[in-house]
C-alpha cells in the first residue's frame, strides 16, 4: 500500500495541511520578518521596476565601453531630466485641472440626483420595487460623491507619506545596476553543478518573465495613455490631461485597467456634452484595438502565456484580499508562480527520463 500512488498523495495533502497549520500556529515567530520584510517591500519593488526599465539602457552605454558606474550616473541623469519635464510642464497643468475636477464634483453629485428624480416623476410604467431601488443607488451614489473630496484629502495624505519612501528608491536601484549581475553567480557557488545550472535556468526564466511584464505593461499604459489624450483634446474634453493620466495610471493593471480607466472620462464626458460620452467610448475603443493588435503583441508577446479567464480569477482574488495592490502585483506575482512550478515540473520529467 505504501507504493500506491493515492495513498502517497494522501499523505501528501497530510504532510502539506499539517506544515500549513503549524504555521499558522506559530504566526508570531514570523512577525519580524514580516515587518522588515513590508518597511523595504516597497522601495525594493520601486528600485526593481526602474532596474529593468533602465538595464537596457546601462548595457547600450556599456556596449559603447562606458564604464559601468559612469553609465549608471547617466542613467540617474535622465531620470532626474525625466523628472524636470514631468514637474515643470505635465504637473502645474494635471494639478490644475484636478482641482477644478474636485470643485465640480458637489455639483456633478446634484445634477445626477436632479435628473434621475425628474425621469422618475415624467414615467408611469416602472413598478415602484424599481423606483425604491433606484433611490437607494442614487442615495448611495450621491453620498459618495460628496465624500469624495474628503476622501481625495486622504489619498494625497498618504500619497506624501508614500513619497517620502522614494528616497530609499535610488539606494536600492544603485546597487541592482552596479552589482545585479554578481547575484547569482555569487548564489551558485554554494551549490553543486547539476543544482546550479538548474537555478541558472530558473533565474534566467524568471528575469525574462518579469522583464517583459514590466517593460509591456509600462509601454502599453504609456502608449494607450497618450493615444487618449490625443483623442481628447481632439474631442474638446474637460480635465483631458488628468483623465489620460488617469487611464495611464489604470492600464497598469492588466484586462481590468482599461475598463476602470474610461468610467471617469465617460461621466465627465456626460457631464459636459452627452453625445461626448460616446465619443469617448469610441476613442478608448479605437486605442484598445491598437494596443491590442499592434503594440502588445510586439512588445510581450506570449512571454506570460496566460488565459484571459485566468487574469480575471486571478485579478478578483486579488483585490478582494488585498485591494488595489492585490490588482496591481497579482499577475507578475502568478506568473513568477507558475514559472517557479513550471521550471520545477521541467525538471521533475527530466529526472525521470534519466532514471529510467
Amino acid at each position: 500500500m505504501f507504493h500506491k500512488r493515492w495513498f502517497q498523495v494522501l499523505i501528501s495533502g497530510i504532510l502539506i495541511s499539517l506544515l500549513i497549520f503549524l504555521l499558522h500556529e506559530i504566526q508570531f515567530f514570523f512577525e519580524p520578518f514580516l515587518t522588515y520584510a513590508g518597511a523595504i517591500a516597497f522601495p525594493l519593488i520601486g528600485g526593481a521596476i526602474l532596474f529593468y526599465i533602465s538595464r537596457p539602457v546601462m548595457h547600450f552605454l556599456e556596449y559603447y565601453k562606458i564604464p559601468r558606474i559612469l553609465a549608471i550616473i547617466i542613467v540617474f541623469l535622465l531620470f532626474i531630466l525625466l523628472g524636470f519635464i514631468i514637474v515643470q510642464f505635465i504637473a502645474p497643468i494635471a494639478q490644475q485641472q484636478f482641482t477644478r475636477l474636485v470643485d465640480n464634483i458637489p455639483r456633478m453629485s446634484d445634477m445626477i440626483a436632479e435628473t434621475i428624480t425628474y425621469w422618475q416623476q415624467n414615467q408611469d410604467i416602472i413598478p415602484d420595487q424599481f423606483n425604491d431601488s433606484l433611490n437607494s443607488v442614487v442615495e448611495t451614489l450621491q453620498n459618495s460623491l460628496d465624500a469624495a473630496p474628503g476622501i481625495i484629502i486622504d489619498v494625497i495624505s498618504q500619497f506624501v507619506g508614500f513619497v517620502f519612501a522614494l528616497v530609499l528608491i535610488p539606494f536600492f536601484l544603485f546597487f541592482m545596476l552596479k552589482d545585479g549581475d554578481k547575484l547569482v553567480p555569487f548564489l551558485t557557488q554554494f551549490m553543486n553543478n547539476k543544482v546550479a545550472s538548474s537555478f541558472k535556468r530558473l533565474t534566467k526564466s524568471l528575469d525574462h518573465t518579469l522583464n517583459s511584464f514590466i517593460i509591456g505593461q509600462l509601454t502599453v499604459s504609456v502608449f494607450v495613455g497618450l493615444i487618449l489624450l490625443v483623442g481628447y483634446l481632439i474631442i474638446g474634453l474637460n480635465y483631458s490631461l488628468t483623465l489620460a493620466l488617469f487611464a495611464m495610471l489604470m492600464n497598469v493593471i492588466p484586462f481590468v485597467g482599461p475598463f476602470l480607466a474610461v468610467v471617469p472620462a465617460i461621466l465627465v464626458a456626460l457631464f459636459q456634452e452627452p453625445i461626448m460620452a460616446v465619443y469617448v467610448a469610441i476613442i478608448m475603443i479605437v486605442a484598445q484595438q491598437l494596443e491590442g493588435n499592434l503594440v502588445s503583441p510586439n512588445v510581450m508577446g506570449k512571454a506570460l502565456n496566460i488565459h484571459p479567464l485566468t487574469i480575471i480569477t486571478v485579478i478578483l482574488a486579488a483585490g478582494s484580499l488585498a485591494g488595489f495592490l492585490g490588482l496591481l502585483f497579482a499577475i507578475p506575482a502568478y506568473a513568477v508562480i507558475k514559472t517557479i512550478i513550471s521550471h520545477l515540473y521541467h525538471e521533475w520529467l527530466e529526472h525521470k527520463a534519466a532514471s529510467e
